[in-house]
């Protein structure tokens, strides 16, 4: 079985949190089901999918970049992106651990999503806008290092899709559980 989950900002994607003096939300108050592990992350100021699964190996396969599960992410940032700054998404980004694998990257209008709690920060004189972003790998934080290397920083960051499953009628804190394909 795998378990399809909606995590909210500010959820670490892991049951247990022993590295803060001060307690944070974790997996734990969402799923309670046994034997059940992440199959991947996502930071705790980002939002979206996360698949966790009770098969080690099927874990293994949806995490491992060598499997090339592709994700896809819905990116606000900060001003109005540029075609120059989506093409070097697109042709990869110069980072301090390398050059990242070629991506998919489009301006997209803002997309039919939650609330965050707290929202962004706004400001009246820099526009914000959204892109939808697909990539093979998964440095860490490397959809934020990716635009703010281009020179548009990631206000929000929801990851809506990992290989063949998406994010579609899970609402924040929700999951779901399906047969493995």
């Amino acid at each position: 079985m795998i378990l399809l989950f909606n995590k909210p900002y500010n959820v670490l994607s892991q049951f247990t949190d022993r590295n803060s003096p001060t307690p944070r939300k974790t997996l734990s108050e969402y799923i309670q089901l046994p034997k059940y592990y992440p199959a991947g992350r996502l930071d705790r100021d980002s939002e979206g999918l996360m698949v966790l699964t009770d098969n080690g190996k099927l874990q293994h396969k949806i995490s491992h970049p060598d499997h090339k599960q592709e994700k896809g992410y819905w990116v606000q940032v900060d001003g109005n992106i540029s075609a120059d700054a989506l093409n070097q998404l697109v042709r990869g980004v110069k980072l301090k651990d390398g050059i990242t694998k070629p991506a998919r990257a489009r301006i997209i209008p803002e997309p039919e999503i939650w609330e965050r709690i707290p929202p962004i920060r706004v400001r009246k004189e820099i526009p914000t806008s959204w892109i939808e972003l697909f990539i093979k790998e998964g440095k860490n934080r490397q959809i934020r290092r990716m635009t703010a290397a281009v020179g548009f920083p990631t206000l929000r960051l929801i990851r809506f899709r990992i290989g063949p499953w998406d994010l579609k009628n899970i609402e924040p804190g929700e999951y779901i559980l399906k047969q493995q394909d």
